[in-house]
């Protein structure tokens, strides 16, 4: 089913995203990132020289001032995914969807001037903190503090699970600022590579998205400047994560079809090149009905997405419709996914195989960006009428 939501920009820019991903992605460079358990950097200062990063940055601070329109932003998961590098997707998803919201939406003038520039540019990599040991999709449950001292603020603490955590310059932490749980009581606030006591910690080992960095990270007694809160006010840290979780549940399940999409794609061509029995397997029809399953949830995905993306541009995706869209895509990601691999036999199972290591990755879609249970009690919740 044709798509008919990209005007002529935007295939322009995927024209400039496909050049990129032709230039800077090739089997060499996915293993690389694999064995590293990173992405370079020359990778992302190539990204910000092409474009492709800080794309919700506005213009007078270098970015390409694409500050709503998350079209722009689709199209580089298509292409990136497209060509078999999840890591590279999420690397560009956490410096874009994450990290440079909150200073584009949130962040003072002074913030804006000091760190945009150098994150359109690729040279300062950012990263989200919110999880803890101890406190994921509840994060009310954080024991990470901020306690106010003379011109700034010391933290203490520790996060897990951080994307980017082991590469990133800067880090939009979530502490608590006051006392209890009230929304009131927690703050954002930048914590920078260098800082004193501020310790990157450990890579963590996944089973997916080997080449993109995820890290506990730790924090004693380090001193945050005032002028490092976010927006300049505290107690706004829990309604600022808030205002940015639609975008982060979107670029979720924009991510998850776009998995689909090249899931789809690469099992198409694998079963047309297959022989068995002196058949291709697509010849089979067995593997034409299952083909056609994922070629039609792909449609749908794509439909249901597209209206998503129209609906954020307009300023008028909630955070329950975000969650909608972050849970139904990441489950039908999956479906199409493991039908992929089924049909690939083996090979399915060979990490060489662009689809195997899409499968490894998707599996953390359902997990991050608040578990796919919580997402249906965000909906429940507004259905029943409860708060």
């Amino acid at each position: 089913m044709e798509r008919d939501i990209y005007e002529e920009d935007h295939e322009a820019f995927r024209d400039l995203v496909k050049d990129f991903v032709k230039r800077y992605v090739t089997n060499a460079t996915i293993e690389k990132w694999d064995a590293d358990g990173e992405v370079d950097r020359a990778t992302m200062l190539a990204a910000g020289e092409a474009g492709i990063i800080g794309l919700s940055v506005p213009e007078e601070f270098g970015g390409a001032g694409m500050l709503q329109d998350y079209r722009f932003r689709a199209v580089v998961n298509e292409e990136v995914i497209a060509a078999g590098a999840g890591s590279l997707a999420g690397a560009f998803g956490i410096q874009d969807d994450l990290a440079v919201p909150y200073l584009v939406h949130m962040g003072t003038q002074e913030q804006k001037e000091k760190w945009l520039p150098r994150m359109a540019t690729g040279e300062v990599v950012g990263a989200l903190a919110m999880t803890e040991p101890g406190a994921g999709s509840d994060l009310r449950g954080i024991k990470t503090t901020a306690k106010k001292v003379d011109g700034g603020y010391l933290v203490n603490g520790a996060k897990t699970f951080i994307s980017s955590g082991a590469t990133a310059d800067l880090v939009v932490t979530f502490v608590k600022t006051g006392e209890g749980n009230r929304p009131d009581a927690f703050s954002l606030v930048l914590i920078e590579n260098g800082m004193e006591g501020f310790d990157h910690g450990k890579k963590l080992h996944k089973m997916g998205f080997q080449g993109h960095d995820t890290a506990e990270l730790s924090f004693t007694d380090v001193f945050v400047p005032e002028e490092n809160l976010i927006g300049g006010v505290e107690g706004k840290g829990f309604v600022q994560l808030m205002m940015n979780l639609p975008l982060e549940r979107l670029s979720i399940g924009v991510a998850g079809a776009a998995a689909a999409q090249a899931a789809l794609d690469w099992t198409v061509a694998y079963t047309k090149d297959r022989e068995a029995f002196g058949e291709r397997i697509i010849d089979f029809q067995n593997t034409r009905f299952k083909i056609a399953d994922m070629a039609t949830t792909v449609d749908a995905l794509w439909a249901y997405i597209d209206r998503a993306l129209l609906a954020y541009s307009k300023g008028k995706l909630s955070a329950e419709e975000a969650a909608k869209v972050k849970f139904w895509a990441t489950e039908r990601e999956w479906e199409v996914l493991d039908t992929g691999v089924q049909l690939h036999g083996g090979y399915g199972y060979i990490t060489e195989y662009p689809i195997a290591r899409a499968f490894l990755d998707a599996r953390v879609h359902r997990i991050y960006g608040g578990t796919n249970e919580i997402m249906r009690e965000i909906v429940g919740r507004q259905i029943a009428g409860k708060r």
